[in-house]
């Protein structure tokens, strides 16, 4: 018996890395997986439909069940024929895992709109558009009297937790996704459903080139960086056993899972009374003084 038995599972952008992973261990533990993914270059240019056949060959080999999909997740239609594919195949649906996303790595200074744009086009509205279509399947099977038991996984980021030199608007669209995943849990609970996030460290298109030291395997008994490590985590978050976890955002790397702790109210002054603004940067010094430090912005010393 696996741990996702029966269970029908839409992961985006799994036909490479991290996605991949993903497929093959929900594939491994029983799920039946749908394997999106357009098959774009890292900067979202060209469509390859290969690659998701691949993952798909691979997971009926080891005995799984999966089909490929090649819908483009930013679009609102073809999302919904992403869910009804899924219902089609399986009969049901039960985990949105959304992974599937681009990078266009630059300095502020130098960004251009287009970039900005296409970065925020395929992660939150990729997000959106994909997770709204399933909320309404799980939606209507509540109303029909049938407890979807339904989760949706969300892909954050170290850069958007901390901020990333030369990544403004990844940062920017990961820092949302996490939010977004807040605002998923709290309101989406009474229908059956959980939304967590996670914001994965592995070896990645994404990752290879910008992090080639930190990706390397030389010398290592225990590869850190094989996205094979993330994907366990994310099986547990598919399962049944779950159910109870919603609203939490995972940073995950290697054998490590940790629990986000989110903003929180730090220090404070209460003058009792409006502040006269020449005294405000004194009240300033006294919260920086008496603060947690920050993580640094990746990229910085």
């Amino acid at each position: 018996m696996g741990l996702c038995d029966g269970r029908t599972v839409i992961i985006t952008g799994a036909a490479r890395g991290l996605g991949r992973a993903y497929a093959l261990a929900f594939g491994a533990e029983g799920a039946n997986v749908v394997v999106n993914d357009i098959g774009t270059s890292l900067s979202g240019e060209g469509r390859d439909t290969s690659a998701a056949d691949e993952v798909v060959a691979e997971i009926k080999a080891a005995g799984g069940q999966a089909v490929a999909n090649y819908e483009d997740i930013t679009d609102w239609d073809a999302a919904k024929r992403i869910v009804d594919a899924a219902v089609a195949a399986f009969g049901d649906l039960h985990v949105v895992v959304n992974n599937a996303g681009i990078v266009r790595d630059r300095m502020f200074v130098s960004a251009t709109l287009e970039e900005w744009d296409a970065t925020m086009h395929v992660h939150l509205r990729g997000h959106f558009c994909l997770s709204r279509h399933a909320v309404d399947y799980w939606r209507g099977k509540q109303k029909a009297g049938t407890n979807p038991d339904a989760r949706i996984i969300n892909t954050s980021s170290g850069a958007g937790l901390q901020g990333s030199i030369a990544q403004a608007a990844y940062s920017t669209a990961k820092g949302g996704i996490a939010a977004l995943t807040l605002v998923q849990a709290a309101e989406l609970g009474r229908y059956g459903i959980t939304a967590n996030a996670l914001a994965p460290s592995a070896r990645t298109r994404m990752t290879e080139q910008a992090f080639a030291e930190k990706m390397a395997t030389e010398g290592q008994t225990f590869d850190v960086m094989d996205p094979a490590n993330i994907a366990p985590t994310v099986v547990w978050l598919g399962s049944g056993e779950s159910g109870h976890v919603s609203g939490c955002v995972f940073e995950l790397e290697g054998g490590k899972i940790m629990l986000e702790d989110g903003w929180r109210e730090g220090p404070m002054v209460d003058a009792g009374a409006r502040w006269d603004p020449a005294d405000v940067g004194g009240a300033v010094e006294k919260l920086l003084s008496e603060r947690v430090s920050p993580r640094k912005v990746w990229g910085t010393a």
